[in-house]
């Protein structure tokens, strides 16, 4: 038993130093170069953060862009998603009644027009981002409560629209707290 023990715990002991001091650490002080470094990247707006550039938040105001909704309530501590699948009856009804709310608040958009974006949530429950079409489709609402054209408004989702990475990565995405700061400063 000797044999084997004192070896066992000295490569414990060694393992709990290195996966539990030393690569913490490690990871701690590489995040430190990061944008934010390492607390998050802040949104500010006339030198007040509203909010991170990649968790997303909950906009309730007609005159606001809306995001994607949340499984969590925009709370980036309980980060995650319902897991609940498209044959869950529930899960539908949630479903059901965002595309009833939006078609609401949205006249004249089709219900075979909304991205599955704007009723479901993502697996974090905290996107911040959404398709440019997701956001071009509420123009017409928010160009009316503002009374802006809607010209102006698709085109500040242009400019506010972010390309795929490295131009061919993934789809282009706005990000939805940026776009509504650029859209309250006009």
């Amino acid at each position: 038993m000797k044999k084997y023990f004192f070896p066992a715990l000295k490569l414990t002991a060694v393992l709990i130093v290195l996966t539990a001091g030393i690569y913490p650490l490690l990871i701690a002080g590489v995040s430190k170069l990061a944008p934010g470094k390492g607390d998050g990247v802040t949104v500010e707006n006339k030198g007040r953060v509203v909010g991170y550039a990649n968790v997303g938040q909950n906009f309730t105001d007609d005159k606001y862009f809306q995001g994607r909704p949340s499984a969590v309530g925009y709370n980036a501590a309980g980060s995650g998603g319902s897991n609940k699948g498209p044959s869950n009856e529930d899960y539908l009804k949630v479903v059901q009644e965002r595309i009833d709310t939006f078609l609401a608040h949205n006249p004249g958009v089709k219900k075979e027009n909304i991205p599955a974006e704007l009723v479901t949530a993502s697996g974090s429950g905290l996107d911040p981002h959404l398709s440019p079409a997701a956001a071009l489709l509420q123009v017409p609402r928010i160009a009316k409560l503002r009374n802006l054209p809607e010209s102006k408004l698709n085109d500040l989702v242009k400019a506010h629209t972010d390309g795929p990475l490295l131009g061919m990565f993934g789809p282009s995405k706005v990000n939805v707290l940026k776009l509504n700061i650029a859209l309250d400063n006009l």
